[in-house]
């Protein structure tokens, strides 16, 4: 009796010890699991880390490049430094209304060199802009007789003479077929205006913002390259010519060089640096349309507004606008 009574104690002990045992064997697994996750976690940060130091990395980047760039004069905009301001008479940029210029040359893009020519009409239209009369410019752009841009543009002058732009709604084609409108217009998304031509153009003036359109990359800057040059292109050959250095400010390098001719304008284009286009122009056509001239022009404008309204209601659907001036 004795014997089987410690038989039977012997095995209750084998089986106590042995939960016991078991349920001590789980806990550091379940620690271990634990400690696998919380090791885990760290990495997982680990991973988003770099993506998230290069996007940082690349917006100051970009902030430095935008930090070489002077453009305090932008801000210095003002409406109430302009009066008469869509009657534009500056010297070396008359923007008279009804009056027609005619560029032609050549473009290389993609290593192919086509033909190309611009023509660009002051309508009789004015526009508000920002609180400012503008004078409205028509402008085709051709390339191999195939028209791939249509723009009205925005231009004004204030008190000084300066001339200043404000913007611009282009629409750009491709086989005859619209593909996109990368409007920019004074005041809306950012957009300030900036100089197309100062009213007394000197030598040694630090390069400036043209214009500032950040929504669709519009980052046109200028500079007085020589002033007192001749030149001459098919319609006549000009003195005193003024060029100015024209860049943007993600491509420093790539020069696009404007010749201003007194009471004329834009008389040629040419390029230096790094510019890929190559865009070499003069101008062949100086006219002042006549009233028939004038009526085809502004119909052409306010068709091209028409469009704008309704493919850029965002921004020139923000706009008054243009009318015939009074």
């Amino acid at each position: 009796m004795l014997r089987k009574l410690l038989y039977f104690v012997g095995i209750v002990l084998l089986v106590v010890v042995f939960a016991v045992g078991c349920g001590s064997s789980n806990e550091p697994a379940a620690e271990e699991e634990t400690m696998a996750e919380e090791a885990a976690e760290p990495a997982d940060e680990e991973a988003a880390a770099p993506d998230e130091e290069a996007a940082g990395e690349e917006e100051m980047a970009a902030e430095e490049e935008m930090a070489e760039f002077d453009n305090s004069l932008l801000d210095t905009f003002d409406a109430a430094n302009f009066g008469d301001s869509a009657a534009i008479d500056n010297n070396w940029l008359p923007l008279v209304p009804g009056t027609h210029w005619v560029y032609e040359g050549t473009t290389t893009e993609d290593g192919e060199t086509f033909a190309h020519r611009i023509e660009f009409t002051m309508t009789d239209l004015v526009k508000e802009v920002a609180g400012v009369k503008t004078a409205v410019a028509f402008i085709e752009d051709y390339a191999e007789d195939e028209l791939v841009e249509a723009e009205i543009a925005f231009y004004a002058q204030d008190k000084e003479g300066t001339v200043w732009y404000l913007g611009e709604y282009p629409e750009e084609y491709e086989g005859g077929e619209f593909v996109k409108a990368p409007a920019w217009i004074t005041g809306i998304d950012g957009a300030k205006a900036g100089i197309k031509m100062w009213a007394k153009p000197e030598m040694g003036t630090p390069d400036y913002p043209q214009g500032w359109g950040p929504a669709v990359e519009w980052t046109d800057r200028g500079q007085i390259d020589q002033m007192g040059q001749e030149v001459c292109v098919p319609v006549e050959c000009y003195s005193d010519v003024i060029i100015v250095r024209e860049f943007t400010w993600d491509a420093p390098t790539a020069f696009q060089l404007k010749y201003h001719a007194p009471g004329v304008g834009d008389v040629k284009v040419s390029w230096e640096g790094d510019d890929q286009t190559q865009e070499e122009l003069e101008l062949t056509e100086f006219t002042h349309l006549d009233a028939d001239g004038m009526a085809e022009f502004r119909e052409k404008a306010l068709t091209l507004e028409e469009h704008a309204y309704e493919r850029s209601k965002d921004v020139y659907g923000q706009t008054e606008p243009s009318v015939p001036a009074s």
